[in-house]
């Protein structure tokens, strides 16, 4: 958990004023690091980790190093968890893995997992070599766990007190805990037996309060929200949402408490989720790295194979109409329409798959919700297309009145033919994009994928046929 502090530049006037302040404060700090730097530690006491962060991203990258050189290897230890991580990553390539190995111990154990896992592996092995030996192996620990659960989030520094415990004796534990090195989270204090089963959870202020003499497991709440390392990471900010939890204990199968996690922890893990699925839901595959900082020919990897998906999928769409050529070449009128038909249910399917995916995500809807989903949209659906339907209807109907576009003498029967295909084609897509992310969820992929350019690819074929269908069974005899 990222410390609080006050800095001037955190103020109400927004990014645009302190990315000016650092503009000018960088320079400064490269004055002195030129002229005095012994003086850097204490002319930038006041400043906030992460707007010095800002200052060194904005310096030399080569003077980065020497910029936390200057700092203390605590406070240096702060700022390097909030630089980017390239810059991160060689910073502390660039050291020696003495001073990269003091740097990284002084942060906790759960963001020098996170640093350490975004070196090469050769580079964070040499740096695991050299910090203390219970930092390693807690570090060990957390790193033997993916990134994207509950294990991964997870830091080890928690406060927990035997459930015999008297109220005085835990509170002088908790101060000598306090006293004795940063622990992360302090919102929170675990009775455990004596295997380091979680019998219950209390406040620090709820054991402030308690009356003298009172044990432990007498004042702690026996109801304990707990989830396993291995639960993904949107499911434990799920329940931190739910119970308006700060802090989430993490146990084993016999709810031995292994770690916390903490909620600026879920805060970024909520970002990075919500970032992939933006990038997913664009039609791409996720970057793993900010957009500025990707390499140009790692982002065209990563955008290229979906466009090319995509590509190749629209390709079915010429297919469908050269499978109509003839129909298409006696009633050249009907192509006039298929951008409509085309984008309408494109839509429709898009705007589905966004409700399902974000009511899977919030965990509104389960899979075995399918056909309810499913009864609901196949109306919202007809709904819908009616509606696009009498639209198209009547401007065929008015626009052939008017003068303004002369559709020939069967203009009516097309008009027809137009909106019960739209009725169709919405519904169809409507039920396809609601489906598709239970579909993708069931065989294990993120429904994130079912990105609207995907939904829309699929149903622009399937509504193509619709809608030639429908103009072959109305309009034969008349236009074909």
């Amino acid at each position: 958990m990222k410390e609080q502090r006050h800095s001037p530049l955190h103020t109400p006037s927004g990014d645009d004023e302190k990315k000016g302040v650092v503009a000018l404060l960088a320079p400064d700090i490269l004055d002195l690091l030129d002229e005095e730097p012994g003086s850097v530690a204490a002319e930038t006491e006041e400043i906030h980790p992460a707007d010095l962060a800002d200052i060194a991203e904005a310096i030399p990258r080569d003077r980065v190093a020497e910029l936390l050189s200057a700092l203390s290897p605590d406070r240096a230890a702060d700022v390097l968890e909030y630089l980017n991580e390239d810059l991160r990553s060689e910073v502390l390539e660039a050291m020696s893995t003495r001073q990269a190995a003091e740097l990284v111990s002084q942060m906790t154990p759960d963001d020098r997992a996170d640093v350490l896992e975004d070196l090469e592996e050769e580079t964070a092995d040499e740096i695991l070599s050299e910090i203390p030996e219970h930092a390693r192996e807690e570090t060990e620990r957390l790193l033997a766990y993916e990134p994207d659960t509950a294990g991964g989030l997870m830091t080890t520094e928690f406060v927990s007190v035997p459930e015999d415990t008297r109220v005085e004796e835990a509170l002088a534990g908790v101060r000598r805990i306090a006293r004795g090195g940063r622990r992360e989270a302090m919102h929170a204090i675990y009775a455990t037996d004596r295997n380091g089963v979680v019998k219950g959870v209390m406040s620090l202020h709820e054991l402030l309060a308690a009356p003298e003499g009172a044990i432990v497991k007498d004042i702690a709440w026996e109801e304990v929200v707990t989830v396993l390392p291995t639960m993904d990471r949107e499911e434990v900010a799920r329940l931190t949402s739910n119970y308006d939890l700060v802090v989430l204990p993490v146990v084993d199968e016999n709810r031995r408490i292994l770690g916390v996690v903490t909620v600026d922890d879920v805060i970024d893990a909520l970002q990075e989720e919500h970032t992939e699925d933006v990038q997913r839901f664009g039609g791409m595959e996720a970057l793993d790295e900010p957009y500025m900082q990707i390499s140009f020919w790692k982002m065209i990897r990563k955008r290229g194979g979906w466009l090319s998906a995509l590509f190749l999928g629209e390709m079915l769409t010429a297919t469908a109409m050269q499978h109509f050529d003839v129909e298409l070449q006696k009633a050249i009128v009907l192509t006039l329409f298929i951008p409509l038909i085309m984008s309408s249910g494109g839509n429709s399917g898009s705007q589905a798959t966004s409700l399902i995916i974000r009511a899977l995500a919030l965990g509104e809807v389960r899979l075995k919700d399918w056909w309810k989903i499913a009864a609901r949209e196949i109306p919202a659906g007809i709904v819908l297309g009616a509606i696009l339907g009498l639209i198209a209807f009547f401007r065929i109907v008015m626009w052939q009145k008017m003068g303004i576009y002369d559709y020939g003498p069967h203009h009516s029967i097309l008009a027809v033919t137009v909106g019960l295909a739209l009725i169709g084609i919405v519904t169809f897509g409507s039920l396809t994009g609601s489906m598709l992310p239970f579909i993708l969820r069931r065989i294990g992929f993120d429904p994130a994928s079912a990105s609207a350019p995907f939904v829309a690819t699929l149903v622009d074929v399937t509504g193509l046929s619709i809608y030639f269908y429908v103009a072959l069974f109305l309009l034969k005899g008349t236009l074909l």
